[in-house]
């Protein structure tokens, strides 16, 4: 059998190349994000302690041809139940996601990670939220979104690993770091039921920070002086550049 002549070989090869190209990216020329989430998210008053600034850092540097915008609606203390619609919390952030929505060549995404405050013994609303209520909770937040904003993507992230002697205005401890620790399959399989019911919009995010936070505490975290010591909880500045950059990832890995 006679071989293609090298041209149409080379021809092809580019053609296929230029396809897996296309298909593996879409050419968005903006993403506007949407950061949901609790004190973590929040970061203070500085943006150098604010998450949301180094992914958008990180995802600026991986797509050079795309303007990404963010609005950071964090608020210190909050549950999934302060996210429920019609709760003010959810409105702030609704009424950020409505000013971005209106750019039509934008993807619009929301980056959440809350569960912090759900898995506290007592003091944040609501808390302790047993499992099976924070994966109620954070479906009735993404079904709304979706029909609010139905073009859009939302990412599921898992909340952070906390020093087991964690308890300043609110109680945590080791029983509300295990509670959280039950919150991570919820997250997983909620992600997996949407890929069956609304494949496209809802993804898993970042699951590396617990474990980082877990091993690297002392370097990214604050030291905070709590009612039983020394705890960490909420990170410093190198903690946000590293959540950021997780954070950068997953939106990467969605608007593939």
């Amino acid at each position: 059998m006679k071989k293609p002549p090298f041209r149409l070989l080379l021809s092809l090869t580019l053609l296929i190349s230029a396809l897996l190209v296309a298909f593996k990216f879409p050419n968005y020329k903006k993403v506007n994000i949407v950061f949901i989430g609790d004190s973590i998210t929040q970061g203070g008053n500085k943006a150098s302690f604010q998450p949301s600034v180094y992914a958008v850092t990180y995802l600026s540097d991986k797509l050079p041809a795309v303007t990404i915008n963010q609005a950071n609606a964090g608020v210190s203390g909050r549950t999934t139940l302060d996210f429920l619609p019609g709760q003010k919390d959810f409105n702030n952030a609704a009424t950020a996601a409505d000013t971005l929505y209106t750019d039509m060549d934008a993807q619009l995404l929301f980056s959440i990670m809350l569960g912090t405050n759900d898995s506290a013994i007592k003091g944040p609303h609501g808390a302790p939220v047993a499992p099976q209520d924070y994966k109620h909770n954070l479906s009735i937040i993404i079904d709304t979104l979706l029909q609010r904003y139905p073009n859009s993507k939302i990412i599921l992230n898992h909340p952070l690993w906390y020093s087991p002697n964690t308890y300043n205005g609110a109680m945590y401890l080791a029983e509300g770091l295990a509670r959280l620790q039950t919150y991570f399959p919820e997250i997983d399989g909620l992600v997996k039921s949407y890929k069956l019911t609304n494949p496209g919009h809802v993804f898993i995010g970042d699951k590396a920070g617990f474990t980082y936070f877990k091993k690297n505490y002392a370097d990214a975290f604050k030291q905070e002086q709590g009612r039983q010591g020394i705890f960490y909880l909420h990170p410093n500045e190198q903690g946000a550049a590293g959540l950021g950059a997780l954070w950068g990832k997953a939106i990467y890995k969605a608007l593939k």
